[in-house]
């Protein structure tokens, strides 16, 4: 069977533009792309006003998880300065004494800025012990800066925590690369 001769097609009345959906001068919400991260970290922070009542700490730190996976997710997202505002507002809903989120903060922004400076390229399973690591000794400080506020050393009561929250910290950064794509959709016209 001989093949069809370009005459013998039939004619296209629509122009190419017409024919793929109009993309080309669109760009993400400015508003959208800075502020998705900074309003997921605190709605994050409000989970403390859940009602689960438990006699032991075992709900995760899920604000502090959620900004760890945005910096891990995208490093030059947040500025090294935003554990200061974020941690005190996860402060005012937490329950934890005033500057303790704010010192824990800052210094796990500073640890992380540490560590990308040092490995450059890191796959999801270093991501995922950095992340074990810091969440470990952010729970093991703000257990001990509460204990000092109370003025009796807590005892060791945040291993069910700890393990609920290395375990859980996979699917945040699922939700977070989601919220990431959510953040980057091409909303605005240019």
């Amino acid at each position: 069977m001989p093949l069809p001769r370009l005459t013998d097609l039939p004619a296209i009345t629509l122009r190419p533009e017409e024919l793929v959906p109009q993309r080309i001068n669109r760009a993400p919400s400015p508003l959208l792309a800075t502020g998705l991260p900074w309003a997921t970290v605190m709605l994050a922070s409000l989970a403390a006003f859940s009602p689960v009542i438990a006699s032991a700490p075992v709900a995760p730190p899920l604000a502090f998880m959620v900004f760890l996976a945005w910096r891990m997710l995208r490093p030059s997202l947040l500025p090294i300065w935003a554990g200061l505002p974020l941690g005190a507002f996860d402060d005012l809903y937490s329950g934890q004494p005033f500057g303790s989120g704010i010192v824990l903060w800052s210094a796990a922004m500073l640890a992380m800025d540490a560590i990308d400076n040092r490995l450059l390229w890191r796959s999801f399973a270093q991501d995922w012990a950095v992340a074990c690591l810091l969440v470990t000794a952010y729970l093991a400080l703000a257990a001990g800066i509460a204990g000092l506020a109370a003025g009796y050393p807590l005892p060791l009561v945040i291993g069910p925590q700890i393990l609920v929250s290395l375990a859980l910290y996979p699917l945040l950064t699922r939700a977070v690369a989601l919220l990431d794509r959510i953040r980057l959709l091409p909303l605005k016209a240019v």
